[in-house]
């Protein structure tokens, strides 16, 4: 791999990503979880968080108005609160590609589309595997744009003082890579297929 820099999204490629897992711990009725699931994780608001255009204050009403019972809101006010401590799951072994990456001489970014909630008090520390290898975390609500906006990827080469030419994107949706070549960064859509990344990555 004659990239010195290897950018790893987030969800689906270093951790799984279940909303109902938050969910289940709130409610067990099956009606009321799949209606906090779309008032709240397939909300407009939700994308709004991840690109920083609104807070969570704003965004918690807004959901509230949706919610056909107080049942309901409680359960979406809950698993909103708590999402980060149970949605996210590290997928098995992306600890030792990582470390095998830094062992290989590569230097390891993170690029992903999250809330304001991850950065904030350092919370993906507890999330990610291995967090205390990454070169650089880079999280979309602290810039103000979202994969696969094309500013989201220079604003990251700014902010870590990059080459495009040196970079290796890894993502789960074609469209984010197609959007990172475009800015000059090649990449590769991971399946989960973690012998096949390997083969790519070269290590």
């Amino acid at each position: 791999m004659r990239y010195r820099n290897i950018l790893l999204d987030m969800g689906h490629v270093l951790v799984d990503y279940d909303a109902y897992l938050s969910i289940s711990r709130f409610t067990d009725d099956p009606e009321i979880s799949r209606e906090v699931y779309l008032v709240v994780f397939r909300s407009s608001e939700w994308t709004m968080l991840d690109a920083g255009l609104i807070s969570e204050e704003e965004a918690l009403e807004t959901m509230h108005r949706r919610c056909s019972s107080e049942k309901v809101w409680e359960a979406a006010r809950e698993s909103f609160l708590h999402w980060h401590e149970y949605n996210m799951i590290p997928i098995p072994h992306m600890d030792e590609v990582v470390r095998d990456l830094k062992e290989a001489g590569h230097r390891v970014y993170v690029l992903s589309n999250a809330s304001i909630r991850l950065p904030d008090h350092d919370n993906w520390k507890s999330i990610l595997p291995v967090p205390e290898l990454y070169d650089g975390v880079f999280f979309s609500a602290s810039y103000g744009y979202i994969k696969p906006q094309h500013r989201i990827y220079e604003l990251f080469l700014d902010r870590f003082r990059l080459e495009a030419e040196d970079c290796f994107f890894v993502d789960d949706l074609e469209r984010n890579i197609a959007a990172a070549r475009e800015c000059g960064i090649e990449g590769y859509r991971f399946d989960g297929n973690i012998l096949r990344l390997r083969e790519v990555l070269g290590i």
